[in-house]
């Protein structure tokens, strides 16, 4: 009994979650591809949530079949003319095809419409991001506490560099800062980077040069991660904590600038793991997620939709990479095909596409044995 309780405890605490986020992020990413492959008159011959042998589907009237298939890690969109679901296109077959069906295929069509099928994409996940975040703000509200500082831990960064207590920081590296949190961002994603933070004491201005440490710190589910740490902290007195409210289009505005952070950590966070100053780590793979959706599920729908909007940037991020066989990699083969003026031939493109499946390939493989690294300790 206490086995079954365990599994079902895994499939309900974990899978399900997991599942529903990623079934989400991956038909609107394909749905993005999907609409606009379709306003641009291009035959869809399938949309698949997922990969592998079919489990369920039905045929609709224009001859596109959608289905859901039994590995739930991804999905595809095959346009009329693509050789497989990585959307490679047939060359050989093409010029069997009439004129009329030639224009029908994804090759035949213009190369703007091609390129914006693409992009559709990873544009439909920042769309999503934006949306979702957008809600949460206008129906919660955003918790901020004003950038003041209650106190500075002994021997930390802040401290060596002259923060006190009652401190007002105004900006960092000449960025603007308006919510303590604000600088909790900033800093975290920059590990013994140099920084400066401009404080105002007493109305007076100052510049204060300082290196945050990097600190293994542990969340409130014991999952560990590095970040950057100056060593401040606010309290509720000192930093005023509320919840702000927005409209509905300063929420958008606001899921717009949330989603922005999210890409501008993100990048940061691969400047650093090249300089070395945070470890390769924290990449995770589908595991790591899974957990995490797991872990979020316990806290909330509104939790478990914060998760599924970081996640849907990252996706569409990632996406955009200029990595062959991702959206990224084709947008790259249209580029030099609007210089060249004609397309890359097909068999640099199949080298290029193995290299590409390799790459991405090595990439799962290396995050997967991250998430089970970190289930091991």
């Amino acid at each position: 009994m206490a086995y079954l309780a365990d599994m079902l405890h895994l499939i309900l605490g974990y899978i399900v979650p997991f599942l529903l986020v990623l079934t989400l992020l991956v038909f609107v990413h394909e749905m993005g591809h999907y609409l606009v492959g379709r306003w641009s008159g291009i035959r869809i011959l399938a949309f698949s949530v997922g990969f592998g042998p079919e489990l369920f589907g039905y045929t609709d009237k224009q001859g596109t079949r959608w289905k859901f298939c039994a590995i739930p890690l991804g999905g595809y969109v095959k346009f009329f003319g693509d050789e497989d679901a990585a959307s490679v296109p047939d060359y050989g077959r093409l010029e069997q095809y009439s004129a009329e069906d030639r224009d029908r295929t994804f090759l035949g069509a213009k190369l703007w419409k091609r390129a914006a099928t693409v992009a559709a994409g990873p544009i439909a996940n920042f769309i999503l991001a934006i949306a979702i975040f957008a809600v949460l703000f206008s129906i919660y509200g955003k918790p901020v506490a004003d950038p003041v500082v209650a106190e500075v831990k002994e021997n930390s960064a802040a401290a060596k560099a002259g923060v006190l207590p009652g401190d007002l920081l105004v900006s960092i590296d000449g960025t603007h800062v308006t919510t303590f949190d604000d600088v909790r961002r900033y800093v975290s994603i920059r590990p013994e980077t140099p920084i400066t933070i401009q404080i105002k004491r007493k109305g007076e201005l100052l510049d204060l040069p300082m290196v945050p440490q990097r600190t293994e710190i542990t969340d409130q589910f014991g999952n560990k991660m590095e970040l950057g740490i100056i060593g401040i902290l606010t309290n509720q007195e000192t930093g005023n904590f509320r919840l702000q409210s927005f409209g509905p289009l300063e929420a958008v505005g606001q899921g717009a600038v949330e989603s922005w952070q999210i890409v501008t950590g993100t990048f940061n966070y691969l400047a650093n793991l090249v300089t070395g100053r945070m470890k390769a780590d924290q990449l995770g793979g589908p595991i790591r997620v899974a957990q995490a959706s797991g872990q979020m599920a316990t806290l909330g729908i509104a939790a478990v939709l914060q998760l599924a909007a970081v996640l849907s940037v990252s996706i569409g991020l990632l996406n955009l990479m200029p990595v062959p066989v991702l959206d990224g990699g084709h947008l790259m083969f249209y580029a030099v095909e609007a210089v060249r003026g004609k397309p890359v031939g097909p068999g640099a493109q199949d080298i290029a596409f193995r290299i590409g499946f390799a790459m991405v390939l090595m990439l799962m493989v290396f995050a997967t044995w991250n998430d089970i690294s970190s289930l091991l300790g």
